[in-house]
């Protein structure tokens, strides 16, 4: 059973920069790939960014140049660097993984509040 725990979310003004942690325990993230989601309100969830086990990133344009996707595989944790933060950027922010391609696991979330 992998668990998911995101960490780092808070308000911060337009401009500013955060960095969200997740801390994956059940499996070691050097053998999966890592995503973060985001979801902000009355909006669907989507994709920000993503790591390979091979150390690939992407991005969507929304973010890209802005938020780096990192993972720290002796701690088993994985990161999103988030610089240059706009209102827009206001959301939940997951973490996911998906698990031989069956089993997708999510985070319970942390609020990022971006003020303008």
């Amino acid at each position: 059973q992998v668990q998911l725990v995101e960490s780092g979310g808070g308000l911060v003004q337009a401009g500013g920069s955060l960095r969200l942690s997740c801390a994956v325990s059940g499996d070691s993230i050097s053998d999966l790939t890592m995503s973060w989601y985001r979801q902000a309100p009355r909006k669907q969830r989507e994709w920000v960014a993503s790591i390979t086990t091979g150390g690939s990133t992407n991005y969507p344009s929304s973010v890209k140049g802005r938020f780096t996707i990192s993972r720290d595989n002796a701690k088993n944790t994985v990161y999103l660097q988030m610089n240059s933060l706009k209102p827009e950027d206001t959301a939940v922010y997951y973490c996911n993984t998906v698990l031989r391609g069956i089993w997708t696991y999510w985070g319970e979330g942390t609020l990022v509040t971006v003020s303008s």
